[in-house]
């Protein structure tokens, strides 16, 4: 694999489409810092501005920790805000007077790419450890791995927009109980609440995420799986079905046009593997992003 960036918190390579985020701090479980946040984003910033990244997997460093929550190295003063937008860790919104949330700021990053995320959680997942998963759109863990809402534990509330992601992955019921609780909990109740999608033994989890993300670098068309993260994610709060009918219908019309869906019929036809030739850097339909334009309301006859 071929290292990319220059980082200090995480690591970032690439190889056969495939690019491979790992969490870099080893000796400390892979705890989140501002500095970290700020490479996070960075990272996605590359991997979506590179046309051969097809997928990207993230995981921790170690076998001990995928995240470990919040570096609570400085203590009581921890969750400061004010300490920590002096460290450069949280900005100041324009409409009120607060700091953003730095692990909010990761998970819209990643609620934003155009590539597809997939978690290989190798070990403890906490606080912004679990959260950051949230918008990742696969995830499957170690054997060994423990996962833990621990907010309420230590005086704060959960955070990084979770309150929006959890209740739409596992049902507000099983989001309150492990928030109110703020208990660690195994991989197997992870799994059987929805949160992941499979456990596998520590030693073949990267084997077993880079199998999924092969199957996507190998056998789909880049636009296509763009504009499919995005139609999934976005109407997750849409108030009708009819919101998505419109998006639907505008990129079917726009996609059945490019030599991507020629190629993806001819290939089937001649039972062959799919060489699709349009590139998400200058591929993406004309109404994209569509909820960037309040006067988008696309249909055909």
């Amino acid at each position: 694999m071929a290292r990319v960036g220059d980082f200090e918190q995480i690591t970032l390579d690439v190889a056969d489409g495939i690019a491979v985020l790992t969490l870099n701090r080893p000796e400390k479980m892979n705890a989140f810092t501002g500095r970290m946040m700020h490479e996070l984003i960075v990272a996605f910033d590359i991997t979506d501005g590179d046309d051969d990244v097809r997928a990207v997997i993230v995981t921790g460093s170690g076998e001990r920790a995928f995240c470990a929550g919040a570096d609570l190295s400085e203590g009581a003063k921890t969750f400061d805000y004010d300490k920590r937008a002096e460290a450069g860790e949280a900005g100041r919104t324009e409409k009120v007077d607060i700091q953003r949330d730095g692990g909010g700021r990761v998970v819209l990053r990643m609620f934003d790419s155009l590539k597809p995320i997939i978690g290989a959680i190798n070990g403890a997942a906490v606080g912004i450890g679990v959260t950051m998963q949230l918008p990742m759109d696969i995830r499957i863990a170690a054997d060994t791995a423990r996962f833990g809402f621990v907010f309420n534990r230590r005086g704060i509330n959960p955070e990084a927009a979770s309150s929006w992601f959890l209740p739409r992955l596992v049902g507000i019921s099983k989001a309150l109980e492990w928030c109110y609780s703020g208990r660690v909990f195994p991989a197997q109740e992870a799994l059987d609440g929805g949160l992941i999608r499979s456990i596998h033994p520590q030693a073949e989890l990267m084997a077993a995420a880079l199998e999924i993300a092969r199957e996507i670098a190998d056998n789909t068309a880049a636009v296509s799986t763009a504009l499919t993260r995005q139609m999934m994610w976005r109407m997750l709060g849409a108030s009708h079905p009819m919101d998505a009918h419109i998006v639907d219908s505008a990129a079917i019309y726009s996609r059945g046009r490019t030599e991507d869906a020629k190629e993806g019929v001819m290939s089937f036809l001649e039972k062959r593997e799919p060489v699709f030739p349009v590139k998400v850097s200058d591929g993406m339909p004309s109404f994209f992003p569509w909820w960037d334009d309040p006067e988008f309301n696309w249909i055909g006859d």
